[in-house]
């Protein structure tokens, strides 16, 4: 069954001057055009597309790549509003619709808004912004350590909401992020906790100690040591903000990385910085 809102492959049946035809299962013969289609592309090759409708109901491919597929949530632009919704630019010559409806606050063109893609009563592909009414609190099947995809929500008293993996809820806390986020930003991130309740703790570095992650933090110390006559002003007492545009990490695992080198008598401790003896 042809799929729509979703990225698919689909089997070519014949090429001419001006497009080709796909197998739309279901939904008979489907035209794409022939400027989408690789040049060396023949019968019988199966083809990646993306379907959606057009204006008439009718499912349309398309080799392009929307910013988010029927489920997932993105941060989009509006581009037009109407008497009837607005438009959001989600990456296909055909603009996304929101209806009046959906949209939990006043949209404004130009302006970004999360969206969730949804299909309507009548089967047709659609966006809305009351984010809240599709993503879930109560997760199921995470455990410790999971990496998942993240999208920043709003920011709260204790950090920022994430939607994890387009599905469910889950919070960063301020004081374990080392860099700076924005609304609508996609991240990786992992499961720090998966309560009983069913709500996620999240964190942007992995849970508990490697000793991979700590040796790449190590030979990043001592090359910036190299490159600095020996000695670098970072030190386990720098603001999480410095350690992480020096080395990209959180607090705690410079700390831990720093400690190694010392336990190994590569480096010495100063007020002022560290130096590599």
């Amino acid at each position: 069954m042809l799929e729509i809102g979703k990225c698919q492959k689909l089997q070519m049946l014949e090429k001419g001057a001006y497009g080709v035809i796909l197998d739309g299962k279901d939904r008979g013969r489907l035209l794409l055009p022939l400027s989408q289609c690789p040049d060396n592309a023949a019968p019988g090759d199966e083809l990646e597309v993306f379907v959606y409708l057009d204006s008439e109901g009718d499912p349309v491919p398309t080799t392009h790549r929307p910013a988010a597929e029927l489920g997932q949530v993105a941060w989009l632009e509006v581009v037009s509003l109407s008497t009837v919704g607005a438009f959001v630019n989600w990456g296909l010559s055909k603009d996304l619709f929101i209806p009046f409806a959906e949209q939990q606050h006043k949209l404004i063109e130009g302006r970004h808004t999360l969206v969730k893609v949804y299909l309507d009563n009548q089967g047709r592909l659609a966006g809305s912004t009351r984010v809240d009414h599709w993503i879930k609190d109560d997760s199921q099947g995470f455990k410790r350590g999971d990496k998942v995809k993240l999208i920043i929500a709003d920011r709260t008293e204790l950090g920022f909401k994430a939607i994890v993996n387009h599905q469910y809820w889950g919070l960063l806390y301020s004081n374990e992020l080392f860099q700076k986020l924005r609304k609508g930003q996609q991240i990786e991130g992992y499961i720090k906790q998966a309560r009983d309740d069913g709500r996620l703790d999240l964190t942007l570095t992995k849970p508990g100690f490697s000793k991979d992650r700590i040796k790449n933090v190590n030979d990043a110390i001592l090359a910036a040591l190299e490159d600095n006559d020996g000695f670098i002003t970072v030190t386990d007492k720098s603001p999480p903000e410095e350690i992480s545009a020096a080395f990209g990490v959180s607090k705690k695992v410079f700390k831990q990385a720093v400690g190694s080198l010392y336990k190994q008598r590569l480096i010495s401790l100063e007020k002022s910085g560290i130096r590599k003896n």
